[in-house]
C-alpha cells in the first residue's frame, strides 16, 4: 500500500495549523515532521513543543524524523509530544538497538534513516527492531533538493533484505519526490513517500497527493 507523508518543512509556518489541516483533508496518510538541531545537519527547524501544538489539531499519523545528534536523549519528549513513528539516523548514534527498544517500549513505531552515501547493508542487524526504514534521496537538512537516482540501489537492497528475512517493514523515501520520482522510487520498492514542495506548494493539494499516489501505485513492485 502506497502512503503519502507531506513534509511540513515546505509549508507556510505562519499558518501551520491550517496547512496541516489542508493536507489532512487532501488525503495525506501521514505527516512528516523534520526535527533538525543545527549539528547533525546544518539547519535548525523545531522541537517537541511545536509537534505537541500541532498534535491537538490533527488525527494524522505523525512521522517524526530526528535529524539530531544522540537522539536517545529526547525520545521521551517526542513520545509525549504525540509522535506515532520516530525515525533516528543510523549515522547519529552508536547505541541503535537501545534507542530503538526505548521507542518501541513507549508504544511508538521504530524507524532508522540512512544518508545517500550510507550503504543499506549496515541496517541488516537492525531489521528485527524496525517498523520502517527511511532512505534519504537527498542530503538531509534542507528542502527542495533534487532527487538522487543512485539512492535507489539502497531501496532495492533493502527490499531484498526485507523479503529474505520475511519482515514487515515499510520503506520510506524523502527528498525530491514528485509524480516522476515517486514512480521510480515505487518501482525500486518504496511504499511511503515524503513529499514537501510538490504537495504544500501545489494549488490543489488533493490533486497533488492523488497524482503522486497514482504514479507510485502504477509502478510499485512488492
Amino acid at each position: 500500500m502506497i502512503k503519502i507523508s507531506p513534509s511540513v518543512l515546505a509549508c507556510d509556518f505562519s499558518r501551520l495549523g491550517e496547512e496541516v489541516s489542508r493536507v489532512e483533508k487532501a488525503g495525506a496518510d501521514l505527516l512528516h515532521l523534520d526535527v533538525m538541531d543545527g549539528m547533525f545537519v546544518p539547519n535548525i527547524s523545531f522541537g517537541p513543543d511545536v509537534i505537541k501544538s500541532v498534535r491537538k489539531q490533527s488525527g494524522l499519523i505523525f512521522d517524526v524524523h530526528l535529524m539530531i545528534e544522540n537522539p536517545g536523549r529526547y525520545i521521551s519528549k517526542f513520545v509525549q509530544a504525540g509522535a506515532d513513528i520516530i525515525t533516528i539516523h543510523y549515522e547519529s548514534c552508536e547505541n541503535h538497538e537501545a534507542v530503538l527498544q526505548m521507542i518501541k517500549s513507549a508504544g511508538v513505531k521504530t524507524s532508522v534513516s540512512i544518508k545517500p552515501a550510507t550503504p543499506a547493508f549496515v541496517l541488516e542487524p537492525l531489521l528485527p527492531y524496525l517498523d520502517m526504514v527511511l532512505v534519504m534521496t537527498v542530503e538531509p537538512g534542507f528542502g527542495g533538493q533534487k532527487f538522487m537516482l543512485e539512492t535507489m540501489e539502497n531501496v532495492r537492497l533493502l527490499r531484498n533484505m526485507i523479503k529474505t528475512g520475511n519482515y514487515e517493514i515499510d520503506i520510506e523515501v524523502d527528498g525530491g519526490i514528485n509524480t516522476e520520482t515517486a514512480a521510480i522510487a515505487a518501482a525500486a520498492g518504496a511504499n511511503v513517500l515524503v513529499a514537501g514542495s510538490s504537495v504544500f506548494h501545489a494549488e490543489d493539494a488533493k490533486k497533488a497527493i492523488s497524482d503522486i499516489r497514482a504514479a507510485a501505485e502504477a509502478n510499485y513492485l512488492v
